[in-house]
């Protein structure tokens, strides 16, 4: 551990002497007179004692751990969507505690007046009569939902979970630069900030009063579940799914606070009550913390074109019978044009001035406004009144001064004002981030989260900084470029360590959570798709090996093998297939729709092994390269295959990827054996199986013969003890069925059960001599049954 001095060491003077603030802007480093401040002073000191060199390697631990938990955003461009790795800024930004606790005081009140304005907006509508907000900005607004007035909430308040971006002004002051009501997103980005960020300074972190997050996400917890009934399953995160942007931020939230993580698909309505598709039949739930905006939830009452949400949501919320956090309709609360409203209804409502300032803003619909914003155009930035995004997200608000257009749009603001609003053009705080073995002042907002709970609204102590390029305040947000920092509030005193552990007098182990439906067909897929994957490998390992071996692949044998290969859709002329790159492309595709039960090295396994598989595609040879490509993959998925089964929790979820996999081995071994041991084989045919079956050692101890017929089919069709025989995976199979939650209900077997029992019997009374191709064929069309009857039990 460093000993950090007290006074400034040489290295801590050279960054101070480089470091450039931005002339006319507040920074958080250094007060207005160029002076460090104080909460700074410990920190400083200690990142000046590291050498260059130790401060690399800092950083690339804490790289590595966000790389190795799976972080990631999803970046969008006019190409698609791409996952990028999460933008880290390792520096902290460090706020004192004093500070922080006048921000959490004005939060308070701006969240108690929105939930206020939220309870009269879609209750007496006082404030519009009364003309405090103007009516058309509430009819023109696509968030404010005309099918949720009258509704109260089951909880008894509209806004559960709110976020606020705040920065600091020229003079020091900070402002509100916008509400976020709709679903928030970012504190568990901040978590993950948290966490790498202490990889990076474990030694400083463990001995500096910085206030800890866990009590935040605990006593939300807590609050959630308390608002559910006894018999629900649980408490769910409602998400649109892996394509959204903070898909990680939902799945990582999710398995950190023990919630379940569901889509649209995965709930129906029945009777006005919400219930969860799960594999045990539908369950109730009354609680959804939704992720996706409130207009896709109900595609029958709502959004119409909506394919996230489900059709009668909105119904069971209206009826009393789910508490959605936050209400539906609460994203009107986010439209920029509000801001210009909120200091005087606070004023008419409660009786006092905002606390904390939002950035100065006028709705130009208004002529008075209008006109003074256009008066005043070399100062403002204009731009549509009912967007909801922050001004320096999209580049959206725009200057009057050097614009080709700028009268194209001064005209359109005075015909059509009620259209735009104006806002003080202001330039944000920086805050120092280290590039280029220097510190450098970069513009910054901060996100601060809030969270009714039983006592009240309880604050986020931190949060996570964004912070902007060198191109200046117009370039904030991650999908233009930007990075995120963690945010640390320092006390001078020793702060509480919380953690998420529940205080109970005796131990109680929790029982497993319910298993939706459509994680247990992921499950299912992911054992089907790295069983195919892993068979892909070992076939295209046989071929090349044996390619090599002759150098003629005109052989009868090579194009016997050929052929079986064309069938499954790999070309002779492939050296690493097509399928097997895709395959694993759709094992990473089921594994991601269940990121929140899926372990972090399980995920990042799996993609080493496609990620590998694309590499190897590019660069390959046919022959002997080809064969040792092949090897190196199967070492990475037998390691993945070992992780999951060893690591994994051996829940309900475990035995339908077992499942998986055991139709999916038993289904190919099938096919191979029918092709392989077909009367008109070539010679060597039958080793092939052999060979692909990974059993050509139990094969030589075992009948001390070269390979027949009669020992290849009862190795790898009926022998019990194989687990590549098909025998073996059928019973695999049975052993799995019996646990599921709808078998020998009432004391009869299912139809599923029934099914799997006569395949195995009509296999297990086989001989070698009486298995002929035909029946091979029946077995891999009776696995398509199974598989089809499994479905229509669970997965549906």
């Amino acid at each position: 551990m460093e000993q950090t001095s007290k006074t400034p060491t040489d290295r801590t003077m050279q960054l101070l002497n480089n470091y450039r603030m931005v002339d006319g802007v507040a920074d958080e480093l250094m007060d207005q007179t160029g002076t460090v401040r104080e909460v700074w002073s410990s920190f400083l000191n200690f990142f000046g004692a590291l050498s260059p060199e130790d401060i690399e390697k800092r950083f690339a631990k804490g790289n590595q751990y966000l790389r190795d938990a799976g972080v990631f955003f999803r970046q969008y461009d006019d190409t698609g969507s791409v996952e990028r790795d999460w933008p880290l800024s390792h520096i902290p930004v460090i706020l004192e505690e004093t500070e922080w606790q006048t921000i959490t005081t004005g939060l308070i009140q701006r969240a108690n007046l929105l939930e206020d304005i939220m309870a009269d907006l879609y209750g007496a509508n006082t404030l519009v009569a009364n003309g405090h907000i103007p009516a058309e900005l509430i009819a023109k607004s696509p968030e404010w939902l005309r099918p949720m007035i009258g509704t109260k909430p089951r909880s008894g308040h509209f806004l559960n979970l709110v976020a606020f971006e705040i920065g600091r002004g020229p003079d020091g002051q900070w402002w509100v630069l916008g509400d976020r009501t709709q679903a928030p997103s970012g504190a568990g980005f901040a978590l993950e900030n948290r966490v790498a960020t202490t990889h990076v300074f474990p030694d400083h972190y463990s001995r500096s009063n910085i206030h800890r997050l866990a009590g935040f996400f605990k006593r939300f917890r807590d609050t959630l579940h308390d608002l559910s009934n006894e018999q629900d399953c649980g408490v769910a995160i409602l998400t649109p799914g892996r394509l959204t942007d903070t898909y990680f931020e939902h799945a990582y939230i999710a398995r950190y606070l023990g919630f379940m993580l569901l889509e649209g698909e995965d709930i129906t309505v029945r009777n006005g009550k919400a219930m969860v598709r799960t594999v045990a039949g539908l369950q109730p739930i009354s609680v959804l913390w939704r992720r996706l905006d409130s207009a896709f939830v109900d595609p029958l009452e709502l959004n119409e074109y909506s394919i996230l949400g489900t059709p009668g949501l909105a119904d069971a919320v209206r009826q009393g019978n789910l508490t959605m956090i936050n209400a539906l309709g609460s994203g009107v609360m986010e439209n920029r044009a509000f801001l210009a409203f909120l200091p005087r209804i606070c004023q008419e409502m409660r009786g006092e001035q905002l606390l904390l300032p939002n950035i100065a803003t006028w709705w130009c619909g208004q002529d008075q406004e209008r006109n003074h914003a256009l008066s005043k155009a070399d100062t403002m930035m204009f731009g549509p009144a009912l967007s909801t995004t922050l001004p320096f997200e999209q580049n959206e608000m725009i200057s009057l001064l050097n614009q080709q257009n700028s009268d194209v749009l001064r005209q359109n603001i005075m015909n059509n004002g009620s259209d735009y609003v104006a806002q003080e053009a202001i330039s944000l705080s920086t805050t120092p981030v280290y590039e280029e073995g220097i510190l450098q002042a970069r513009p910054m907002s901060i996100r601060v989260f809030m969270a009714r709970t039983h006592t009240g609204w309880d604050i986020l102590p931190g949060g996570y900084a964004r912070i902007g390029d060198n191109k200046g305040t117009s370039v904030i947000a991650m999908q233009g470029g930007g990075q995120v920092a963690d945010v640390w509030v320092a006390s001078p005193k020793r702060v509480e360590r919380e953690t998420m552990a529940p205080k109970t007098t005796g131990f109680v182990r929790a029982q497993p959570e319910v298993l939706p439906s459509r994680a247990a067909d992921n499950l299912f897929w992911l054992g089907r798709y790295s069983e195919r994957a892993e068979f892909t490998m070992r076939l295209s390992r046989a071929y090349h090996a044996r390619l090599e071996e002759s150098n003629n692949p005109d052989a009868a044998l090579l194009k016997h093998f050929a052929n079986y290969m064309e069938n499954l859709s790999i070309e002779q002329d492939e050296v690493v297939p097509q399928v097997l790159c895709d395959t694993l492309v759709s094992a990473m595709g089921s594994a991601g729709h269940i990121r929140d039960r899926f372990s972090v090295d399980g995920w990042t396994a799996l993609k080493d092994l496609s990620d590998t598989a694309w590499q190897f595609k590019e660069n390959t040879h046919p022959g002997d390269d080809c064969a040792r490509a092949m090897q190196i993959l199967l070492r990475k998925i037998s390691g993945f295959s070992g992780l999951v089964h060893e690591s994994m929790y051996h829940y309900t979820g475990w035995r339908f990827m077992n499942i998986g996999r055991a139709l999916e081995r038993a289904s190919l071994m099938a096919s191979l054996l029918r092709y392989f041991t077909a009367p008109d084989s070539p010679s060597g045919a039958l080793d092939i199986p052999v060979d692909i079956g990974d059993s050509i050692m139990t094969h030589q101890r075992r009948y001390v013969v070269t390979t027949n017929r009669e020992t290849v089919i009862d190795l790898l069709a009926l022998d019990t003890l194989n687990p590549r025989s098909i025998l073996y995976q059928l019973t695999e199979f049975r052993e799995h069925l019996e646990y599921l939650p709808q078998e020998n209900k009432n004391a009869q077997m299912s139809k599923l059960a029934k099914a799997a029992l006569k395949l195995h019997t009509e296999l297990a009374i086989k001989s070698p001599e009486t298995l002929r191709p035909s029946f091979l064929r029946e077995i891999e069309k009776s696995i398509y049954e199974l598989c089809d009857l499994l479905s229509a039990s669970y997965l549906k």
